[in-house]
């Protein structure tokens, strides 16, 4: 259940797009975020030097968002081999505890959770090539360990790394009325509103040719999700193989039926109405 929560981002630069330093106030746990061309500048942070886990955070050659998980007795030496060995990654995640009360065992227990956690949600690629082992662990340390993962998951988010934040329908879709659905030129799908944009989901149809004033970039999309296996041909149509995040309703619309079209007023619920008088209109 989420519930209210201060969040401090610090930036040691004074650059919004480069280091940022998170933390929630009353928590001792701190997410070190810095993209890779600030590599040589993170380095010089002390905190870097520390018992964690991490995350890299890039695009694969399918054009699906990637990740990778680790843990570290010393992250920054960590950091230094995945500088020279991987190349997908633009920027980094290091959670550390800043009472300095992590250790082996809790950043060990806690890759594998975010590991699993991860896999199963699903929102992005994993550069890990199996969830590991289980590591031993007492219960008092998982007890401790657990609440880290859920303040990382918090900050993840902040700092803009929905990794844990799943969009399958049994969770972002709790009655009829949350799910909307579209329908056109002998396709049928079926989506939600979420916090980052509308995903539609799994097994969705999707119109096989596009119309001759389709904009190119909805063409351009619909491509990619063809070449990256998240729309499938079947039939006479395409299928969606995995939910999928779209940044809008109409974009998300748009590549169904493939021509532009006003998500907010053709997507509607079971009893008609649309997503614009459900979410837009105030009454």
């Amino acid at each position: 259940m989420a519930y209210p929560q201060t969040i401090q981002i610090f930036l040691p630069d004074g650059n919004p797009r480069g280091i940022k330093i998170a933390e929630i106030t009353n928590r001792t746990i701190k997410a070190i975020l810095f993209p890779r061309n600030q590599f040589e500048a993170i380095l010089q942070r002390p905190e870097l030097a520390n018992v964690g886990f991490y995350f890299l955070f890039g695009v694969a050659d399918n054009g699906h968002e990637m990740a990778y998980i680790g843990e570290a007795e010393d992250c920054a030496e960590r950091l230094k081999q995945h500088q020279r060995n991987k190349d997908f990654w633009n920027y980094a995640v290091v959670i550390i505890s800043q009472t300095h009360a992590f250790t082996k065992t809790h950043v060990k227990y806690l890759e594998y959770v975010a590991i699993k956690k991860a896999s199963e949600t699903g929102r992005y690629d994993l550069d890990n090539s199996a969830i590991p082992n289980r590591p031993h662990i007492t219960e008092s340390m998982e007890a401790d360990a657990e609440d880290c993962f859920e303040i990382a998951k918090v900050l993840l988010s902040t700092l803009g790394f929905p990794l844990f934040d799943s969009v399958a329908r049994e969770v972002v879709a709790s009655t009829p009325v949350d799910v909307y659905k579209l329908k056109g030129n002998g396709v049928e799908a079926e989506g939600s509103l979420v916090d980052d944009g509308f995903v539609v989901f799994k097994d969705s149809k999707v119109k096989a040719t596009t119309v001759p004033s389709c904009h190119d970039y909805l063409i351009n999309m619909r491509n990619e999700l063809i070449q990256s296996g998240i729309l499938t041909l079947d039939g006479e149509a395409y299928r969606f193989t995995e939910d999928y995040v779209f940044s809008s309703p109409s974009t998300a619309g748009g590549v169904i039926l493939g021509r532009s079209t006003n998500g907010w007023t053709k997507w509607r619920t079971v009893n008609g109405k649309t997503l614009d008088e459900m979410k837009r209109q105030v009454n």
